[in-house]
C-alpha cells in the first residue's frame, strides 16, 4: 500500500514537472526575440541594397538619368543594413512561429523600402506614395503601375523595375534561406509561414538545399526564355527584363502597350509557354527535370484543373472574338490564348486592349483573376487547388442532403484530405473576399467608380496587374487618389502572402505572452 502511495506520489510529481517544463516552453517560444529579427532583416536590406549594383553598372555605362539615384540608394541602404548587422549580437536561437510571421512580414517591407529608394530620388515620381506604390508592386510581382511614361523611364530603373520582380517571384525568405546560414533550423519556420500548400513542399533533406534547388529551377527557365526571346527578335535588354517579368509573373514591360509593341506572334508564344510554366508548381518542375518523374503533372490534379481551365477560357473567348469582330481564326485564338494565360497566372502582360472586347470575353478574365495559378508557382490570386477543393466540398455537401447517414471524405491525388485542410481553406476564401470588399469600400469612398474599384482591388490582391475601368490595359494607376493606392498597396502585400500571415498579426492574441 506504502509502495503505491509513494508510486502514486512520483507520479504526481513527474506530472507535475513536466507540465512545469512544457508552460516554461511555451513562455519561451512565446517571447520574441528581437535582436535575431533585427538582425536577419539587417542582412536583407543587405541583400536588396547589393542587388542595386546590377542596374548602377547599366547606368554607369549608359550615363542615363538613373546613376545619381541608384548610387545613393546603394550607398545609404548598405549603411544602414551593415550598422543593423554589426549593432545586434545574437546567439544560437531556434526561430518560433511568431518570429518567423513578423521576420517575414518585416522583410518584405524592408525590402520594399529599400526599392522605393531609387524611385524616390528620380524625377519619374512625385513622391513617397507613388514610388513605394511601383515598388511594392515590383516585389510582390503585381505589375500595377503608376508611370504614364514607362519608355522614357531609363534603362538602369527599367532594369530595377524588372529585377524586384524577378527577385520578388520565388520570395524573398526563400532567397534569404538559399544563401543565409544564420537562419539554420528556422528556415523551416520561415519557408512555411512565406509560403503556402505545395510550395512549402521539401524537396531536399535540408530546407535550405529545397529553396536552393527552386532558385537554380527558376534561374534556368529564365535563361531559357531570355535565349528563346532573343532568338525571336528583341534586344538583349529587353529579353532579359521580359524573362524577368515573365517566371515571375510580374508583368512590368518596356514598352507602354506591353507585349503588343512588338508586333510579333512568334514572340507573343514564347512568352505564353513560359507564363504557362510559371503558373505550375515549382515543386513538381524539380521532380519532372531533376529526379524525371515524367508523369507527375498528369498525376496532379491542380495542373490538370489548371490546364483545363485554361482550355475552357482561352475556347470560349476565341468564339466571342469570332463572333464579334473580323479578326482571323489564328488572331483570335492567339489574342485569347494570350489574355487567358497572363491573367490566369497573373502575369498582366497585354497583346491588346482587351477592355474593347466583348463584356462576356471581359467578365470571364475577371474570374480568372480570382482563380490564378497553381500552388508553388509564382503565380497570385486564390490558386486552382483550392477551386478544385471547394467543388469537392460542394460536392460532398450535396451528397450528404440526399444520404444523411453517409460518411464522406475528400480525397485528393490519392490521399484523403484532413478537416483541418478544408476548414483552412474555407477560412482562406472567406477572407479574401472579405478584404476584397474592403478594400473596394476605401476605393469607393475617395470617390473611384465601382468597376475601377473592384477590378483594381481584385487585380491588386491577384497581384494582376491591369484591371478594368481607370486602370485597365491601356491606363494606370496614377489618377487614383493617395488613400486608394494605399489601400491597394495593403492589398498587394496581404495577396502575396496570402492573407493568414499578413492579417495575423493585427490579432490580439498573436501578441499575447
Amino acid at each position: 500500500m506504502i509502495s503505491k502511495t509513494g508510486d502514486h506520489q512520483h507520479s504526481c510529481i513527474f506530472c507535475i514537472n513536466k507540465l512545469i517544463l512544457l508552460k516554461l516552453s511555451e513562455a519561451k517560444n512565446s517571447v520574441i526575440n528581437w535582436p535575431i529579427i533585427f538582425k536577419l532583416l539587417g542582412y536583407i536590406i543587405l541583400g536588396i541594397s547589393a542587388s542595386l549594383s546590377f542596374p548602377l553598372a547599366i547606368a554607369l555605362a549608359t550615363g542615363d538619368g538613373g546613376i545619381m539615384p541608384l548610387a545613393v540608394s546603394l550607398l545609404v541602404g548598405l549603411t544602414v543594413g551593415g550598422s543593423v548587422v554589426l549593432y545586434f549580437k545574437t546567439g544560437p536561437h531556434e526561430i518560433n512561429q511568431k518570429e518567423g510571421i513578423l521576420i517575414v512580414v518585416m522583410a518584405w517591407l524592408v525590402a520594399v523600402a529599400v526599392g522605393t529608394l531609387p524611385y524616390l530620388l528620380s524625377p519619374y515620381f512625385s513622391g513617397l506614395t507613388d514610388a513605394f506604390f511601383e515598388s511594392m508592386s515590383g516585389f510582390t510581382t503585381t505589375g500595377a503601375t503608376i508611370l504614364s511614361d514607362i519608355e522614357g523611364l531609363p534603362l538602369s530603373l527599367h532594369f530595377w523595375r524588372a529585377l524586384t520582380h524577378w527577385l520578388g517571384g520565388m520570395g524573398i525568405i526563400v532567397l534569404g534561406i538559399a544563401i543565409l546560414p544564420l537562419i539554420g533550423a528556422g528556415g523551416n519556420v520561415l519557408y512555411n509561414a512565406e509560403s503556402s500548400g505545395a510550395k512549402s513542399e521539401k524537396l531536399k533533406p535540408r530546407i535550405a538545399e529545397t529553396a536552393s534547388a527552386l532558385w537554380k529551377v527558376y534561374f534556368f527557365f529564365t535563361l531559357l526564355e531570355y535565349l528563346a526571346l532573343r532568338y525571336a527578335g528583341m534586344t538583349r535588354f529587353d529579353a532579359v527584363c521580359h524573362a524577368f517579368s515573365t517566371m515571375a509573373t510580374g508583368g512590368f514591360s518596356t514598352k507602354a502597350l506591353s507585349i503588343e509593341s512588338f508586333s510579333s506572334p512568334l514572340i507573343e508564344y514564347i512568352i505564353i509557354v513560359f507564363m504557362l510554366i510559371s503558373g505550375l508548381n515549382f515543386a513538381l518542375h524539380y521532380r519532372f527535370m531533376v529526379k524525371r518523374e515524367i508523369k507527375v503533372f498528369a498525376r496532379d490534379s491542380e495542373s490538370i484543373a489548371y490546364f483545363g481551365i485554361a482550355i475552357l477560357a482561352t475556347v470560349s473567348i476565341t468564339v466571342a472574338l469570332l463572333l464579334n469582330s473580323s479578326s482571323s481564326v489564328e488572331e483570335s485564338f492567339r489574342m485569347a490564348l494570350f489574355q487567358v494565360v497572363s491573367t490566369m497566372t497573373c502575369t498582366g502582360f497585354t497583346s491588346t486592349n482587351w477592355e474593347s472586347w466583348v463584356p462576356f470575353a471581359q467578365f470571364l478574365l475577371l474570374i480568372l483573376m480570382f482563380i490564378g495559378g497553381c500552388t508553388g508557382s509564382t503565380a497570385g490570386g486564390i490558386k486552382v487547388s483550392r477551386f478544385v477543393l471547394l467543388r469537392r466540398v460542394i460536392t460532398r455537401e450535396f451528397r450528404r442532403i440526399t444520404a444523411k447517414r453517409g460518411v464522406f471524405s475528400i480525397w485528393k491525388d490519392g490521399k484523403a484530405v484532413p478537416e483541418s485542410t478544408i476548414n483552412s481553406m474555407l477560412n482562406l476564401v472567406y477572407l479574401f473576399f472579405v478584404v476584397n470588399f474592403f478594400i473596394s469600400l476605401i476605393l469607393i469612398a475617395t470617390g473611384v467608380d465601382i468597376v475601377t474599384a473592384i477590378s483594381a482591388t481584385t487585380t491588386c490582391m491577384s497581384n494582376v496587374g491591369p484591371g478594368l475601368g481607370q486602370v485597365g490595359a491601356y491606363d494606370n494607376y496614377s489618377g487614383l487618389p493617395a488613400l486608394a493606392k494605399w489601400a491597394l498597396i495593403s492589398g498587394m502585400l496581404t495577396g502575396r502572402l496570402e492573407l493568414y500571415t499578413a492579417l495575423v498579426i493585427f490579432s490580439r492574441s498573436f501578441w499575447r505572452k
